[in-house]
């Protein structure tokens, strides 16, 4: 099975900004409603962001405003563009399909905002 790499997360101060990306050597999204979710501590993991393949976004209420999902087909990359970011964004981000999809889960990227 094919699994899904995270990368891009880190500190950063209330107000600042991430990129993160996800790739899945071996296989490819195309074709595939792809989601970012995140999961803070104690907490469910949440959707953040969705996109089709054709490119439409969906963003949930904590990312509308401050978040950009993208994806490159060709790369095989999908980001996540995250700016003004708050303490409450503290959590680990994962990238998997939007529904049923034939990707491992990856590790997920750490995302701490704090001053």
């Amino acid at each position: 099975q094919v699994r899904i790499v995270e990368s891009g997360g880190g500190w950063v101060q209330p107000g600042g900004s991430l990129r993160l990306s996800c790739t899945a050597s071996g296989g490819s999204f195309e074709g595939y409603a792809m989601a970012w979710r995140r999961q803070a501590p104690g907490k469910e993991r949440e959707l953040v962001a969705g996109i089709l393949n054709g490119g439409r976004p969906r963003y949930w209420d904590s990312a509308k405003g401050r978040f950009t999902i993208s994806r490159d087909n060709a790369n095989n990359t999908v980001e996540l563009q995250m700016n003004n970011l708050e303490p409450e964004d503290t959590a680990v981000y994962y990238c998997n399909t939007l529904g049923v999809g034939p990707f491992a889960g990856g590790l997920g990227t750490q995302v701490t905002v704090s001053s």
